[in-house]
């Protein structure tokens, strides 16, 4: 195959840094975009670097270790430091690293984090004022310990805000990295990265990590999982509240006061909510027309679909088919006026 032509907008030097109980699936899918980038363009594009604290090898969540190249402390020219970490990783911040960190900071090296990589970030104080994301296990933990204030979590997939790029876990990396690439090298390099590795769509800043249903009630109840199981089971053709009331053996009346009272909605609007995700995925990742989207998720008139669309998303069906195209095809700007270096936070 013949490499794709790409716009090189220089070289960049990529620094990884593996925190003990790291999650591999995620530093993989951070780090292979950039291999296949080199390997599709023939260039070398980018050149990365694993680190650790001391310099030793370092073991995954699963037992796995990783040897490195090189300690923190060796002096390197990075455009870019990523934090993978994984599990237990509030025991893993130790003094060096966040040092280390608000060093780079200072330096204005754009951070990055995977999985958990971002609390790592946010001990540092160098998440202070900007966006961010963790798995949605973390961000509720965060929440309710009224940790880190002066940051913003959102339960989005990834957040790139300004210099810092954070992303949940899992293959979310993947997607993340494929942006950065995107906007670095353009958008044909980036859908060609996606096609080598069978991923059918990039996904985009906009989407969000799926949370259980059981996680975000944070009770037990097996009624209401199993009528929402039901909700996503038949999204072409909706069932009447009286039929899902039916298959659970309550009466609407129940439903409807379960819903309310652990969803905070009622059971057709949870309905709906999840019949327009639905509908955005389709309009993201496949060229049906918007009349076939809104009969695949059970709106039979186009008209009360684009409503409904426009007051749950904010814009039309036919706007979220340009939205996706037009983020991963503009370039990252070259930062004008630097933010300062983050306010150190206190490490206790």
């Amino acid at each position: 195959m013949a490499p794709i032509t790409a716009p090189v907008n220089g070289h960049y030097d990529i620094g990884f840094l593996l925190v003990p109980g790291f999650s591999q699936l995620a530093f993989s899918s951070a780090l292979e975009p950039f291999r296949m980038a080199n390997q599709l363009t023939e260039r070398r594009l980018y050149t990365w670097h694993l680190m650790s604290r001391d310099g030793a090898p370092v073991s995954a969540s699963s037992g796995l270790r990783t040897a490195v190249d090189c300690p923190l402390e060796e002096p390197l020219p990075l455009d870019l430091v990523v934090v993978c970490a994984g599990v237990e990783v509030q025991h893993h911040c130790d003094r060096e690293t966040l040092t280390w960190l608000r060093r780079m900071a200072g330096r204005h090296v754009p951070l990055g984090a995977v999985c958990t990589g971002g609390y790592v970030l946010a001990r540092a104080g160098v998440l202070n004022g900007y966006r961010c994301t963790l798995h949605w296990e973390h961000i509720s933990s965060i929440h309710e310990a009224l940790m880190f204030p002066e940051v913003t979590f959102t339960s989005q997939l990834f957040v790139m805000d300004r210099d810092r790029y954070t992303c949940s876990g899992g293959v979310a990396p993947l997607d993340m990295m494929l942006t950065l690439i995107g906007r670095q090298q353009g958008l044909e390099l980036a859908e060609a990265i996606a096609e080598e590795f069978l991923h059918e769509r990039i996904r985009d800043v906009g989407d969000r990590q799926r949370t259980p249903l059981r996680v975000r009630l944070g009770h037990s109840q097996p009624k209401l999982e199993e009528v929402a199981t039901l909700m996503e089971a038949n999204l072409h053709e909706p069932l009447s509240l009286d039929e899902l009331a039916r298959h659970a053996n309550l009466s609407r009346r129940q439903l409807e006061r379960l819903f309310q009272r652990y969803v905070g909605c009622p059971p057709a609007k949870y309905y709906l909510d999840l019949r327009l995700t639905r509908a955005r995925q389709l309009l993201q990742q496949t060229n049906m027309p918007i009349t076939d989207v809104a009969l695949a998720c059970g709106f039979v008139s186009p008209p009360h679909f684009t409503k409904c669309y426009h007051d749950h998303f904010g814009h039309s069906p036919s706007r979220e088919r340009q939205r996706r195209r037009e983020r991963l095809e503009q370039t990252i700007p070259a930062p004008i006026d630097p933010a300062p270096p983050a306010r150190p936070a206190g490490e206790g």
